[in-house]
């Protein structure tokens, strides 16, 4: 018998991790698990925090400054009803992506945290329905991007990032983003630095988990 490579172990160990999950849950909406595809988010498996980011500065209780280099994302856009009927559909095309649904039909290793791009409407009272969830490409693959099965998932370059972010724990929601929004301005305070209409929820644990990490992330303009 031939031994197993790396992209036949890899997707066997986080399936064996994983075997007792069967659904993501959230919020009125339970969205089911392809048995073809391990979960690669559980809540004692530790990811690697990527892409790597630099401090610009920082509130030390309240919000801190960082940038991004630039780099190859896969990505995912969703309309549904709900936000968060958008974010878990996304996410399940992105894992099946990682998991072995791509051109070379390998485990391509998950990453955090995982950013879902949302836009308020022009009152600044809701969302706009589309979210765009993004996965950073390891840096193995940051070269030459495997090609996704899916053909609703694009493989994007994204310029360099300079966020305003602050952390938050729970479910997110619409009504729990807008206050985390409306919250994170009454810190930061009247500015133009940063965009008003397009912001950045980043996601670190699984999102089945009730009090899960989360950053707001505010988008600061071109230097």
């Amino acid at each position: 018998m031939a031994p197993l490579d790396r992209c036949s172990i890899l997707p066997l160990l986080h399936l064996l991790l994983c075997r007792l999950v069967a659904v993501l849950s959230f919020p009125g909406f339970i969205l089911k698990v392809d048995k073809s595809c391990c979960l690669l988010w559980s809540s004692d498996f530790q990811l690697p925090p990527l892409p790597a980011y630099s401090l610009a500065g920082c509130d030390e209780v309240a919000y801190e400054e960082r940038r991004y280099p630039a780099g190859k994302w896969a990505c995912v856009t969703m309309g549904e009803p709900l936000y968060e009927q958008s974010i878990s559909m996304s996410f399940m095309k992105l894992m099946r992506y990682i998991c072995k649904e791509n051109s070379v039909g390998c485990h391509l290793g998950m990453t955090i945290p995982v950013l879902n791009e949302i836009h308020l409407t022009k009152e600044g009272t809701k969302l706009e329905r589309e979210v765009l969830t993004a996965y950073y490409l390891p840096g193995e693959f940051q070269q030459n991007p495997p090609v996704p099965m899916d053909p609703e998932i694009h493989i994007t370059e994204r310029a360099p990032l300079r966020v305003i972010t602050r952390v938050f724990y729970g479910m997110t929601t619409e009504e729990t983003i807008l206050r985390e929004i409306s919250h994170f301005w009454e810190l930061l305070g009247s500015t133009d630095s940063v965009l008003q209409e397009t912001y950045i929820v980043a996601s670190y644990e699984n999102p089945s988990i009730p009090q899960r990490r989360n950053e707001i992330w505010f988008i600061c303009r071109a230097e």
